[in-house]
This record gives C-alpha cells, structure tokens and sequence, in this order.
C-alpha cells in the first residue's frame, strides 16, 4: 500500500509526541502541509525532483538554508528525499495588490535587491544556474515530445526568445529567486520574509526584477519607480529596454511552465486556465515591446 503524505509526515523522526497536521492550500509545485508539535508550528514541504522543471530539491534545501542565513527567509528544520521540513512564520502571504501599494513596494524591492546581494555569499555547495532562455529551449522540447496541444506556437516562441536574449545583453549576474509571486512574500507585522526557493538560482537581476512586475501586473509608472529604487539611479533607455526584454522573457518562461505542467503535473490545479491568462499577458507584453 502506497504511504499517504500524512503517513510520510507522521513517520519523521524529528517529532517529539503527537502532531497535528493541515493542508496549505496554494501550492503549485509542491504539497504544503502545516504541522503543529510540541508546542511548535512548522511546514513540511513534500515534492520530488522534477527535471522537467529544472527543479532539484538538493538546491531548494541549499538556496533555503542560505535565505535564512541572509535573514531573509525561515529556517530549515529538517530534510530528506522528498521533505523539507521549515520553521513556521505567522505571517500573511502578500497579494499582487498589496505588492503593488506603494508603501509595500518600497518594503518588497529592497527584499529583492538583498537576495541578489547577500544569499551567494551563503550558499555552499554546487549552485543551479537558472537561464530563462535555455529554460524556454528545453521547454519547447519537452512539449514537442510530450504531444503538446501548444506545439504549432513552439517555433514562434523559440524566435522570439532568441531576440529577446540579444536584446537584454549584457548581464550582470546575481543569485536569483526567480520565481516572485505574491505569495512567496510574506508580511509578519514587522518585517517581509521570501519563501520557497524551488527555482533558485544565479541569473540576470532584470529577471527577477520583470517578473515581479509581470507577475503582479505593475503598471509603466510602478516599474519605474521599481527599477530606480533597485538601481538607486533614473533609468537609461539602454537599460528600459533591456528589462522589458527580461519581463517577456518572464512571461514567456510561465506561458511556457504552464504549458508544460499541463502534460507533466498530477497536483489538482486548473493549469489550461493559468496557460491562459499568462500568454495573454505575455502577447500583450511582446506587442508592446515590438511597438516601442
């Protein structure tokens, strides 16, 4: 008989006595679970490997413990094949309106620069290099093998990632979170804390920086204002343009993860309808780039 996921939490050994255990909702890649034991809060995290993702949890498990080592992210309790086990904020995860107040946004950009800055000097150990353009290639691949109903967009999109990536040339390299949705901020009342680091890697700032505004649909005066208080500077048109080329780049990589999840995911999640929404998003971003 195959372990259910509350069996496989019930049998760490890092418990002291009975727990308790709830489901998170709102996880897209992985199953959430809150944990109550011994008087303490946690959230054990159940996912395996998923290359078609580019996801390795050895990674996950080095970028979260060097997060928390920055201040920027809880503690890792426990880990093994398949489970991570973190410390529990009480905390609100942000929404894409709240990203998008200004009071928020000035609190949520130096978040961003701090990992950019402070988790690399952290993290030990052999590091994923997170390229959003190899991402799109061997997406295109694994949905022309995987019969995709997507596959007369694949040439287009492979066309259109090329020139996005001359385009956002040259780049400086940072370690990245790379995937900034509301929900990975969380607000405790005093601080902001960044969570789950599924896809972190070294990358371009631009990405991160695009895909926080994609993600939480900035309008052209908040990215703005986002780009010169990450940059502490007015923006170049050099450097505009090259950040709209990384926000498509964004786009296209969730048009595409989306995509991909469709064929790959078994988690109970209207995955057609989030394909949707973000090609729509990101066909109204790359005819706005090509207009400008």
């Amino acid at each position: 008989m195959t372990a259910t996921p509350e069996d496989r939490i019930h049998s760490l050994a890092i418990w002291q006595g009975p727990i308790d255990i709830a489901p998170l909702v709102g996880g897209i890649t992985n199953r959430n679970y809150l944990v109550g034991n011994a008087g303490r809060r946690f959230v054990v995290r159940l996912g395996s490997d998923i290359p078609v993702h580019h996801i390795s949890r050895a990674n996950e498990v080095a970028a979260s413990r060097a997060a928390h080592a920055a201040g920027l992210s809880p503690a890792v309790i426990h880990h093994e094949p398949g489970i991570l086990v973190l410390d529990y904020i009480d905390a609100k995860p942000l929404s894409a309106d709240d990203i998008r107040d200004p009071a928020m946004m000035s609190r949520v950009v130096p978040l961003v620069r701090s990992c950019h800055r402070e988790v690399a000097r952290h993290f030990r150990g052999p590091a994923a290099i997170f390229w959003v353009f190899h991402v799109v290639r061997d997406y295109v691949a694994a949905l022309a093998a995987g019969d995709s109903r997507h596959k007369p967009l694949l040439p287009s999109f492979l066309e259109i990632a090329e020139r996005l990536e001359r385009v956002a040339a040259p780049f400086e390299i940072a370690f990245g979170h790379n995937d900034l949705l509301a929900a990975n901020f969380l607000d405790d009342g005093k601080r902001l804390w960044l969570i789950d680091w599924d896809y972190a890697g070294f990358n371009t700032p631009l990405f991160d920086l695009g895909g926080l505004a994609s993600n939480n649909e900035f309008s052209g005066a908040q990215e703005e204002t986002m780009l010169e208080a990450y940059f502490d500077a007015g923006v170049s048109d050099d450097l505009r343009r090259r950040y709209h080329a990384m926000k498509c780049a964004s786009l296209l990589r969730e048009t595409m993860w989306s995509m991909v999840s469709e064929v790959h995911s078994d988690i109970d999640f209207d995955y057609s309808s989030y394909t949707a929404e973000n090609l729509r998003r990101f066909e109204s971003a790359w005819q706005d780039f090509r207009n400008s």
